[in-house]
């Protein structure tokens, strides 16, 4: 954040704020701290899967026909307009990202002045945009940034507004949050048992039970949309297999554990039990207890699918930063003395931000090109060395598919990790039944000519012994190494 807006802020007076004002800070804030990472080949692996499934879609394959993933199809849906639009753009793609975690944060912002102060609320804001953005792979377009922008729009009107029609399209974009990324079902049966509470034992209960049916039907009817692409094409069970049962069954994969979810759902819990203890948060407010059923639900999502990554924690952010702003407000004021030290920790708060800029310029100067990362530099020694990319095999750096104008060898690669998690396989309509199986018919069958891999790392999870042997005896007696572009490994296959 530069010096000018730092200015703004220091004299600004929270209470003539607006919502255009508080927009274009965000978006200012947004910009600045994701900006450098507009040019980097991938942020996560995760990011490079949804460009690689919405240019399917684009190319006229709806999701899970031609390439598959697990993720519903919203998530695919946003690449996939932006490139239908815009083109091959990672600028476009990470731009509108920028976009939207500011009105993330806007509507966060909004549902926070219904709740306590506009200082608060405005700062919660920042840290919004601050935690969806940095310490981690946050800075690409992710399936949770998607998600939470739709709950927080639907949490935003139910806050604000109190009839059918509002409640229905609070519905739709729940409908919408849960068809980017399935584990917000959970926050909104939640919401859902929290209304039907308030419908039986509240005021007004007849209109309260009307409006969670208006929520309902607004909720499945987006449901229902995302199938009837498939219904016209005849491949109805293809969505149901994709969309909802392989997530069920992935979330009993062999590398989960409920137990490994408790770090972070009991940091959670213990920060809220001990506002509402210490009363630095109201819990008779009907807003915060709608937070709080939020956050329960995401936990429990948490603990059902064993696994917590750190992106998924963009979903908890707008929720829980709210009260917890709130509870930082009742302490004891910083003593002026002490105000300097918060303000340069606060510059000092998007350093990642900081050291891509550096690196940007620095690939600027070496290289010509602010685009960085092996996942831009291999395909561009692909292209300039002509080798050959028919079924070419990235088991790294795998948006070099989209770079080069090719497709994964099989549904399961198109996610390099997906070959491993069988699973998954009957949901993806596969014919091999094993992730060896797959991979030896990749390498065996398919015999790409060209095969990518990183340095230093395994080709798959070093828990896998079975798949990393294989391979690694098949590329010593059938590739040679080609060359080594940064940690990118090229390798050739013998004649």
């Amino acid at each position: 954040m530069n010096a000018a807006v730092f200015k703004k802020l220091r004299f600004l007076r929270y209470q003539d704020l607006d919502w255009k004002t508080v927009l274009l800070i965000l978006v200012i804030v947004s910009v600045f701290v994701r900006f450098p990472f507009f040019f980097r080949d991938y942020v996560d692996r995760d990011e490079s899967t949804f460009i690689l499934m919405g240019q399917s879609w684009v190319n006229g394959h709806l999701p899970y026909t031609q390439l598959w993933d697990l993720k519903p199809p919203i998530t695919f849906l946003y690449f996939a307009i932006i490139i239908k639009i815009f083109g091959k753009s990672f600028f476009a793609i990470r731009l509108f990202g920028a976009v939207m975690v500011a009105l993330t944060s806007l509507f966060t912002y909004g549902v926070a002045i219904k709740i306590t102060t506009k200082k608060v609320a405005f700062w919660t804001a920042i840290f919004c945009v601050f935690f969806q953005s940095l310490f981690g792979s946050l800075q690409g377009v992710m399936s949770e940034h998607i998600c939470t922008f739709f709950f927080v729009a639907a949490l935003y009107l139910l806050v604000y507004q109190n009839d059918a029609k509002w409640f229905f399209t609070s519905g739709l974009l729940l409908g919408l949050s849960v068809m980017t990324k399935l584990n917000m079902a959970y926050p909104v049966f939640c919401l859902g048992l929290y209304f039907l509470w308030e419908g039986f034992y509240g005021n007004h209960a007849w209109k309260n039970i009307k409006n969670l049916v208006f929520m309902g039907t607004g909720f499945f009817v987006t449901i229902a949309c995302t199938a009837i692409p498939y219904y016209l094409q005849g491949d109805t069970q293809v969505w149901w297999k994709s969309v909802f049962e392989a997530p069920l069954a992935y979330s009993e994969g062999r590398f989960h554990s409920p137990w490994r979810t408790l770090p972070y759902v009991g940091t959670i819990i213990l920060l809220l039990g001990s506002g509402f203890y210490l009363k630095l948060i109201d819990w008779k407010s009907k807003n915060i207890q709608l937070l709080t059923i939020v956050v329960i639900g995401i936990l429990i999502s948490y603990v059902q699918s064993g696994k917590v990554n750190g992106h998924y924690l963009i979903q908890l952010y707008p929720f829980i930063l709210i009260p917890l702003g709130m509870a930082v407000a009742k302490l004891p004021p910083i003593q002026k003395k002490y105000r300097a030290v918060i303000a340069v920790l606060l510059i000092l708060v998007p350093m990642e931000s900081y050291l891509e800029y550096g690196n940007v310029i620095s690939n600027k100067i070496k290289k010509g090109s602010f685009y960085n990362g092996e996942g831009i530099d291999v395909p561009r020694y692909i292209i300039d060395h002509n080798l050959k990319t028919e079924h070419i095999f990235f088991t790294e750096y795998h948006i070099g598919y989209w770079i080069l104008d090719e497709t994964p060898p099989t549904k399961p690669a198109t996610h390099p990790s997906n070959i491993t998690r069988e699973e998954l396989f009957p949901y993806m309509n596969n014919p091999r039944k094993s992730g060896v199986e797959e991979l030896k018919y990749i390498m065996e069958v398919i015999r790409p000519k060209t095969l990518v891999a990183r340095k230093g790392k395994k080709i798959f999870d070093k828990k896998l012994l079975g798949y990393n042997n294989y391979i690694d005896e098949y590329l010593e007696n059938h590739y040679q190494l080609e060359a080594t572009v940064g940690r990118g490994l090229i390798y050739q296959r013998l004649k």
